[in-house]
């Protein structure tokens, strides 16, 4: 399933030698078919477990009608999940040799995230942070093993690199123990110093030496986690749809918001893989702005799913909140993954003023749709479809006026 064809000369050498432990060596960034491995999609998959938590309990809170409180909470959860995933998906592309020893520390870090999954309920309900925090010390520890790998196998300025990414991704741990002993009122600014914090150490450790990560298979991996992400938002809309149907025969208000959601993500889908972003990530600049304005899409496409379900629930009369609250809980994230994607993806590739507006117009008129009550959130996906259709016609019709010139010109 993965191609190991191209690699480094020194890899190639030193991966022909066999053996259950290898040294951990950089990877070529020139290597052609590089695609994901069945590792790292099993990462994926077991990373999207704790993601379906943090919505669950999102759901729960907001239908609680504990709107701020529980956006917090999804925050300060998600960026636990995000940012884990992260490291291991870059260092993955600069280094993954996939020998024994690699394999099961991969493993560990699944296990991690497994046991901040099991955590997740207890942060919202009682903000208590203890299982959420082993899992996470598990899974960055676990990547700090890895860093320390490559320090051995490695000379000078990359050698320097390993060794602060390895301090840095160990001493964050001490600092995330602050959720644990302060007070709740203190514990969202123990998170904001502990999240800058942690972004900084990829920064620092990588002015002594860039990592040979893989433009496109990080593309791929990146694009894989949104797909297995909105798939997750379709099973978690699905489940609840079926429950309002069962529980309150309520078959004609659930019908518009099961279209609005499926056309919502479909659109979300198609706008976030009409076209092809690796060609850009050329330079560390880019490609750390790039990497980090992932949270906003991922964080964004996870809270659809989770908002779908509250609006189930408030057109069941199972959540205790108004109709505006349950609209704006699948149009106010609809709105940040557009705006989010044109600005990391679309807005390179757009050509004119009227292919530019069309991302940044659909997320005010979905911010709109807001206000139409029980139709919101098929208004949502009306909208959503309609901006796929314009940009399509604009693009095709662009095409045409170039193939019209070429021809002319011919």
């Amino acid at each position: 399933m993965t191609s190991r064809s191209a690699r480094s000369a020194s890899d190639s050498a030193h991966a022909s030698g066999g053996g259950p432990v290898r040294r951990l060596v950089a990877r070529g960034r020139d290597e052609e078919h590089r695609v994901a491995s069945p590792l790292e999609l099993f990462f994926d998959l077991c990373f999207v477990v704790a993601v379906a938590q943090a919505g669950l309990q999102l759901v729960h809170v907001v239908a609680e009608n504990h709107v701020g409180e529980g956006i917090l909470d999804y925050a300060m959860i998600f960026f636990a999940i995000w940012w884990a995933w992260m490291n291991f998906t870059w260092f993955a592309s600069a280094y993954d040799n996939d020998d024994v020893l690699y394999r099961i520390v991969t493993l560990v870090q699944i296990a991690g995230v497994l046991v901040l999954a099991a955590g997740v309920s207890q942060a919202f309900e009682h903000h208590d942070f203890l299982v959420v925090w082993i899992g996470y010390v598990i899974m960055r520890l676990a990547m700090a093993a890895q860093w320390l790998r490559v320090a051995r196998s490695a000379r000078g300025a990359e050698r320097t690199m390993a060794l602060r990414y390895a301090g840095g991704v160990a001493l964050c741990q001490i600092g995330w123990t602050g959720l644990l002993f302060f007070p709740a009122p203190d514990r969202p600014w123990v998170y904001l110093v502990m999240v800058l914090a942690e972004m900084c150490v990829p920064l620092y450790a990588e002015r002594a030496c860039a990592t040979a990560w893989h433009p496109h298979h990080i593309a791929e991996r990146y694009g894989l986690f949104t797909i297995i992400v909105l798939g997750e938002t379709i099973a978690a809309a699905t489940v609840a749809v079926k429950s309002g149907v069962q529980e309150s025969n309520a078959l004609g208000e659930l019908l518009p918001i099961a279209a609005g959601g499926l056309l919502t993500v479909f659109s979300a889908w198609w706008i976030y893989f009409v076209v092809p972003i690796h060609g850009r990530l050329r330079s560390s600049r880019d490609s750390f702005l790039w990497g980090y304005g992932h949270y906003l899409i991922f964080a964004s496409a996870a809270a659809i799913g989770a908002g779908l379900e509250v609006a189930v629930e408030q057109s069941v009369g199972k959540a205790h909140i108004s109709a505006l609250v349950a609209s704006a809980a699948v149009t106010l994230p609809t709105a940040l993954y557009l705006l989010t994607v044109w600005a990391l993806h679309a807005r390179h590739f757009k050509v004119g003023i009227a292919q530019q507006a069309v991302l940044p117009t659909t997320a005010l008129a979905v911010i709109a749709c807001t206000f139409l009550g029980d139709w919101a959130v098929f208004a949502t996906g009306i909208v959503t479809a309609l901006a796929v259709a314009a940009g399509v016609t604009l693009t095709a019709r662009m095409a045409a006026r170039e193939g019209g010139a070429t021809a002319s010109a011919g």
